[in-house]
């Protein structure tokens, strides 16, 4: 019976790690396909990340297959996010590393399922994606047992600092430089949690 339930506690773990692994992959491969198909000038520096999806009204502009690769993107990646938050509970029973990531996770589904074009909602799930990103890298070194625990607080502030401080890095970045700067350190830290969690899963069936 103990053996079951450890094999039981691996199993999750693994899957937890894989679909984190898989969730920030996806999501970056799919900003950058959805980039290369945008019918339009598109520069990283004028162009939020979301424009893939919709632009913000009044006026707004939906380009195709960029809009359907981003949308279906994030949602996917939301699910990813959301269902490994689900069996990193199994595992893990610290509230306050692992509700951020499911925050992290529903806001990105959101931004899937509403676009750029659709306010209030759009604002409110992409907001709740960033902190809830940020929030979740400088949380996980409570599960984190190794150097890597450093790079993911690292990879948070760097999120939660440019996200509001986008008054004094816009007019140097531009909007999309200062949003990528908020969003990307998070995806990176969803590649490397995983990875980690993959790892420790490896681990504790070799013990």
């Amino acid at each position: 019976m103990k053996d079951n339930k450890a094999d039981s506690r691996k199993i999750g773990l693994t899957i937890a790690g894989l679909l984190f692994f898989l969730a920030g992959s996806i999501a970056l491969m799919g900003i950058i396909t959805a980039e290369i198909f945008y019918p339009e000038v598109y520069t990283t520096s004028n162009n939020m990340i979301s424009d893939l999806g919709a632009t913000e009204p009044p006026n707004s502009k939906i380009y195709q297959p960029s809009a359907t690769i981003f949308n279906m993107t994030m949602i996917l990646a939301g699910i990813m996010v959301l269902t490994g938050t689900y069996f990193l509970s199994r595992e893990y029973k610290d509230w306050v590393a692992i509700l951020p990531i499911g925050l992290f996770g529903l806001g990105v589904l959101g931004v899937g399922i509403f676009p750029g074009n659709v306010n209030p909602q759009h604002p409110l799930f992409a907001m709740a994606a960033f902190i809830g990103g940020g929030l979740s890298a400088i949380c996980s070194y409570r599960i984190i047992k190794s150097p890597f625990k450093f790079a993911a607080v690292l990879f948070g502030l760097i999120t939660l600092v440019f996200l509001f401080t986008t008054g004094i890095t816009m007019p140097v970045l531009g909007g999309g430089g200062t949003e990528r700067w908020v969003a990307y350190p998070v995806i990176l830290w969803l590649i490397g949690f995983g990875g980690y969690l993959l790892g420790a899963a490896e681990q504790r069936k070799a013990a």
